[in-house]
């Protein structure tokens, strides 16, 4: 039996692509993203076209992002820019001890991902932020500046106080960095919302939304089916982690394009491997 796990994109800036699938009697496959594909352009190409201009007019950009993977892609990302010339050169701050600690282990274990040795310092970029008195002094700087900070859909963390003090300027951009699940302030957001209640208080959100669509940590449709064709077919699969949409979209897809059974199991549905139909 075999667990797919999070399939990441084979895109992804830090990791690996997944190795391929080496068969099994059972698969248990996510399907997060089984009813649509990513977009074609590359996570470093949509990161400069939405920061590029912003950080022109010296603007101030708050990154709400989670603190393993997600922090550390886009740090490594906006060194490649900066370097490239693609974005300005502005101060980067990481405000998250959690993602601070994270940083330090990718720096260290680059063997364990894709960035070559030489590149493992572009993940030291931002200047870190230690403590709560830190955090605040940040609060008195004017832009231009980078704040990358957890938790990545604002439920919690020091990004709230930053966006507090800055969401409500017309000169500040949010940019959400990945999926915003139903009921956060980070989907309230992406849905065209301005206005959050923080710390009990409303606050009328002036600044400028984005929405990275390309660094999602599931890999799409297309990359499943690649995934699950790469080893030999399962006496069944079963198709789970995602929106019931995107799980039969993808059961549909197996059955047309790799002419192999599977399931979508029914929530706390009860199944025996010995008869996996």
């Amino acid at each position: 039996m075999h667990f797919s796990g999070d399939l990441g994109q084979d895109r992804d800036p830090l990791m690996p692509p997944p190795e391929p699938f080496a068969g099994a009697d059972v698969l248990v496959c996510e399907s997060t993203y089984g009813d649509r594909l990513h977009p074609a352009i590359s996570p470093e190409d949509e990161l400069a076209g939405i920061l590029a201009p912003f950080l022109k007019q010296k603007g101030i950009v708050l990154i709400p992002a989670f603190a393993v993977g997600r922090a550390q892609g886009i740090i490594y990302l906006l060194s490649r820019l900066m370097t490239a010339g693609r974005i300005p050169r502005v101060p980067v701050f990481l405000d998250s001890q959690m993602a601070t600690d994270a940083t330090d282990i990718y720096a260290r274990h680059c063997a364990e991902h894709r960035i070559a040795q030489q590149d493992c310092a572009r993940v030291q970029l931002p200047v870190r932020i230690n403590s709560v008195a830190q955090s605040r002094e940040l609060n008195t700087r004017e832009g231009p500046m980078v704040i990358i900070s957890a938790s990545g859909m604002i439920t919690g963390g020091r990004i709230l106080h930053h966006v507090v003090n800055f969401g409500r300027r017309l000169r500040t951009m949010i940019v959400l960095s990945g999926y915003q699940a139903g009921g956060t302030r980070g989907a309230s957001l992406a849905a065209g919302e301005r206005r959050l209640r923080i710390f009990g208080q409303d606050y009328h959100i002036g600044a400028q939304i984005a929405q990275l669509q390309t660094f999602s940590g599931h890999a799409d449709a297309d990359e499943l089916l690649r995934w699950m064709a790469s080893g030999p077919a399962p006496a069944m699969t079963y198709l789970t982690h995602g929106e019931p949409e995107a799980s039969d979209a993808l059961r549909r897809r197996l059955a047309h394009e790799l002419g192999r059974p599977s399931r979508v199991p029914e929530h706390l549905e009860v199944i025996r491997i010995g008869n996996p139909a």
